[in-house]
């Protein structure tokens, strides 16, 4: 795979003790060093064009002002330095530069995956929160619909929270769909089976909001029976993954218990999908607290798409599970 990467995304300090932290990155970069077929990009910083396509212009000057000033802690889990502002424009560069290369035909061994920081998914068009103060796969999103035969962008969030941020960008708007598998119940406390979008985007936005505990045999059941009937009508014409990885068994702030090896059968199941809807597909980093299963996983989607099959999950869905996919079905009519 192309993995983008960028020294400025290190020099976002957030302390000792801050689950997001810079070495998040280090790991993987540790990790898939070891690994053949690992090429890197450096992308270029967002454009302040392209972040107010999903923020607002004075949101904007208030992180940027607020950065210059030597930042500070913007809410209890959100924090910034003098470095952050650029930072955070070379992660939404880098998910630019994700979406962007996969609509240029780098796909299979080559498929790109952004590996920026800050993540982006909680932020709002007017807020940060939650680790994040740009919407990367947003930003990216909005982007790649100014390319021409771009008509409909689809974000796939299976990150363990919800993308509040996402969700929001894009609700009353037709030409990107977002749908998200979360644990119920944790930050933010939002991504509702009844939130199907409103106004032009009706219907293009789908929530999977699952107790605790499920793995991969549930999170698999969701993108069959859920994801794939929905993205099979809606024909995007770019898949990008918002890809957190602390849904995974070991990671330290979720309940979750999805393996290294389902995250393959994950990355298997989007690889098919976009061939059957022809579509490109992108990657782009969000969370995952636990060094050595995000780096594991990281490696685990690199290998799936240079050909490695990986294990398919062997145990039934959860009742509980089963009744929420068939809520998520009913709502959408899938």
């Amino acid at each position: 795979m192309r993995f983008g990467y960028r020294e400025a995304c290190l020099r976002h300090e957030t302390g000792a003790r801050h689950p997001e932290s810079s070495d998040r990155l280090r790991a993987i970069r540790r990790r898939l060093s070891r690994l053949h077929g690992v090429e890197y990009e450096e992308g270029d910083l967002a454009t302040r064009e392209a972040l107010e396509r999903v923020h607002d212009t004075a949101y904007l000057d208030e992180v940027e002002q607020f950065c210059a000033d030597g930042g500070g802690t913007w809410d209890a889990d959100t924090v910034a330095v003098g470095a952050t502002w650029e930072a955070a424009r070379a992660s939404a560069g880098l998910s630019v530069w994700a979406a962007n290369a996969a609509l240029d035909g780098q796909q299979g061994h080559d498929t790109p995956f952004a590996i920026g920081r800050p993540p982006g998914h909680h932020a709002e068009p007017d807020e940060a929160m939650g680790f994040c103060f740009l919407g990367n796969a947003g930003v990216a999103a909005a982007d790649a619909l100014q390319r021409d035969g771009c008509d409909r962008v689809a974000v796939f969030d299976w990150d363990v929270h919800h993308g509040n941020g996402t969700q929001k960008m894009f609700y009353e708007r037709g030409d990107v769909f977002y749908a998200s598998i979360h644990e119920r119940g944790l930050f933010p406390g939002t991504g509702f089976v009844d939130e199907p979008g409103r106004g032009e985007g009706e219907g293009s936005t789908l929530n999977v909001p699952y107790r605790g505990g499920c793995g991969d045999a549930e999170y698999c059941a969701a993108i069959d029976e859920a994801l794939r009937p929905a993205l099979e009508r809606y024909g995007p014409d770019l898949i990008i993954v918002s890809a957190g990885f602390d849904a995974h068994e070991h990671d330290p702030i979720s309940r979750m218990r999805v393996s290294t090896e389902g995250y393959g059968a994950m990355t298997r199941r989007m690889v098919d999908l976009c061939e059957d809807v022809d579509a490109a597909l992108a990657f782009v980093l969000e969370g995952g607290y636990s060094l050595d299963a995000l780096a594991d996983s990281i490696a685990m989607v690199h290998e799936t798409m240079h050909g490695r099959d990986p294990v398919e999950p062997d145990g039934e869905v959860n009742d509980r599970a089963r009744e929420r996919l068939d809520e998520v079905r009913a709502e959408h009519d899938l």
